[in-house]
């Protein structure tokens, strides 16, 4: 059975493994149901532990409060953006103190910051948002973060919206479908499997950022970065469209057995079509990338296993 078939049917926790794997019982913090974290949190924790390098359970949750609980101790691993890992290493808001115990172990690939509205919503800008209703994800999700600083760009504020619901990815789909709102945000892989949902119900255009307002971004944080949608991702986008993106990258607590993080990272490597064949983004991933500088610091078993592949 491939790996990606047994992440399926063993998300919610660890199998059993031999006495001394068992001992390795992580947490492994991912995204919400419906993005592209969930199910390769999935995968990896079915490589870990066919390999017998620790038992993972894989838990639900969202970058910024990933980094959180990374930081606290609540989870071992987490998928993270690294705009907000970032922010937590430097004690930014919505972080409240530096973060001393997080370590980057791979960066893994872009993420996308969308914005999908109906062809007749009358958006064509973000100023244009003003008086609309907002779809965006729970606090605790760099998405959330994210909107918040594509708003203050454009000089708005959620109090300039006709409301704002913080809602799941297929939750926000079904708001714009039933006509209940008329933005859907999220930051994730494309093409995003909740936009081509939203895509197959309803005629939508995705909201394209400039050149210089991401540059204007970028003064609330140098992480985030010009990136293009190419045309054809949806239906009846002929264009390409220029977005906001940012890296996602695994973090881990800084004092985890740097053995576990070299055995996981050991068996990403080798298995990384499995990984490509959840979020397509990784078909790109190189060794060179995964050991690229984030401004976090990299754990102690990363370090070991770029520089034993040559590319640190």
């Amino acid at each position: 059975m491939r790996r990606t078939a047994l992440a399926l049917v063993s998300l919610a926790a660890g199998v059993a493994l031999s006495a001394s794997a068992e001992a390795q019982q992580l947490r492994l913090m991912t995204g919400p149901q419906g993005g592209s974290w969930y199910p390769l949190g999935g995968a990896m924790q079915a490589m870990a532990q066919d390999a017998g390098v620790a038992s993972i359970m894989v838990l639900p949750g969202g970058g910024i409060a990933n980094v959180q609980g990374v930081q606290n101790g609540d989870a071992d691993f987490g998928f993270a953006n690294s705009i907000s890992t970032v922010d937590a290493i430097e004690g930014r808001e919505p972080f409240s103190g530096p973060a001393d115990n997080v370590c980057n172990i791979a960066t893994l690939y872009p993420q996308y910051f969308q914005i999908a509205v109906p062809v007749d919503s009358g958006i064509e800008t973000v100023e244009d948002f003003e008086g609309k209703r907002l779809v965006t994800q729970p606090v605790g999700n760099t998405a959330e973060q994210v909107i918040r600083a594509i708003l203050e760009t454009a000089g708005l504020s959620y109090e300039d919206m006709a409301g704002v619901d913080y809602v799941s990815y297929s939750d926000g789909v079904a708001l714009v479908q039933d006509g209940n709102a008329h933005i859907l945000t999220m930051g994730t892989t494309v093409p995003a499997g909740a936009i081509m949902d939203l895509a197959n119900s309803t005629d939508i255009k995705l909201v394209p950022l400039t050149e210089e307002f991401i540059a204007d971004m970028r003064e609330l944080n140098p992480g985030y970065a010009p990136i293009t949608i190419p045309a054809g991702s949806y239906p009846g986008q002929d264009e390409d469209v220029l977005a906001v993106g940012y890296a996602t990258h695994v973090v881990a607590r800084c004092d985890l057995d740097p053995d576990v993080v070299h055995g996981l990272l050991t068996e990403m490597w080798e298995n990384k079509e499995d990984l490509a064949a959840i979020a397509s983004a990784m078909r790109n991933t190189t060794l060179e990338g995964m050991a690229q500088d984030t401004g976090v610091p990299l754990h102690e078993g990363a370090e070991r296993f770029y520089k034993e592949q040559g590319v640190l």
